[in-house]
């Protein structure tokens, strides 16, 4: 069997991935490049609302915010172990997302980023002074990692989470191209392109709607959970509107509904202000005139550029 172009790409992605903690001795590195596929995993679910649907929502932070949040107190309240709490925290999230969905889905356009970011700024609010639980501004520390399985994968040692944050994001990525190709993926895309049309043919577009902002924030909830279980610390200025910004921006830059789009942008989300430093003061600003003009410039992300590129010279030739 012929293997595509893109086939090849990905291939090739993954076994970069697998071969990267061999290839850096610098732990720093590895730290950039869990966070990053954490970012994946956050920005796939964000790329189903908005690079399918059609629907820009500015609460994936606040998500993450309630699957960390959720997951570290159902652990360190009630003992529950870590690989529990893990798969109880996009089912958390889903709670909320399904009491937040209907509301906010019954406004369009920026109405509807509106009304999420509102959600997340009450998120992010609640988090700051629900002190009792959440501890505040102080956040909580000492937050453990997954136990060890079987004596085989000892999570402590950062190359082991890595590989299972790179496993994560894989099936996350996969999951997404699943839906993508499905035909919920075909009617979520038509709601994007028409979506009085889709609601003319019996079609209601409402629960598909819901159900893309549901994944979404499923998405964000084990990312959140994975986030704080690494990190061993949270605090709640790690889920504000800035954060629910950087999503927004991973899967702009990177290529809106594309498979590849959020891979790309998040490693250039968590990357880039890194590769900055140079610029000290000036580092976030350099940063932000890069996301903007990336907007401008590249309306379809990278992936879109790729493609123009390909089909340039396909004619070309």
């Amino acid at each position: 069997m012929k293997l595509s172009a893109s086939q090849i790409a990905w291939i090739g992605c993954l076994a970069l991935l697998l071969a990267l903690p061999k290839l850096t001795s610098v732990k720093y590195h590895l730290h950039l490049c869990i966070l990053a596929l954490i970012w994946v995993i956050v920005a796939q679910g964000q790329n189903l609302i908005q690079g399918y649907t059609g629907y820009v929502s500015i609460v994936q932070a606040g998500f993450m915010g309630i699957g960390a949040y959720g997951s570290t107190l159902l652990n360190l309240n009630l003992g529950l172990p870590v690989w529990l709490t893990l798969a109880f925290a996009p089912l958390l999230t889903a709670v909320f997302a399904l009491a937040t969905g209907y509301p906010s889905l019954r406004v369009k356009g920026h109405y509807f980023a509106i009304v999420t970011l509102a959600f997340n700024m009450v998120i992010f609010i609640v988090l700051t002074n629900f002190s009792e639980l959440t501890k505040g501004e102080a956040g909580i520390s000492k937050i453990p990692r997954p136990e060890s399985l079987g004596g085989l994968f000892d999570f402590q040692d950062r190359v082991a989470y890595y590989y299972l944050v790179l496993a994560i994001a894989v099936l996350a990525t996969l999951l997404t191209a699943a839906i993508a190709r499905s035909s919920i993926g075909r009617t979520l895309v038509a709601i994007r392109q028409n979506e009085d049309l889709v609601g003319a043919i019996g079609i209601a577009a409402w629960t598909y709607k819901l159900f893309a902002f549901v994944a979404a924030a499923m998405y964000a909830g084990l990312g959140g959970a994975l986030y704080a279980h690494y990190q061993g610390y949270i605090n709640p200025e790690i889920f504000s509107v800035a954060q629910s910004l950087d999503a927004i921006l991973a899967v702009i830059v990177g290529g809106s509904g594309t498979i590849a789009g959020p891979v790309i942008g998040a490693f250039i989300v968590v990357m880039m202000p890194e590769l900055l430093r140079f610029a000290d003061g000036f580092r976030l600003i350099l940063y932000g005139l890069l996301l903007v003009l990336a907007t401008i410039f590249m309306p379809g992300g990278i992936v879109g550029l790729v493609r123009d590129l390909r089909a340039r010279f396909s004619s070309g030739r």
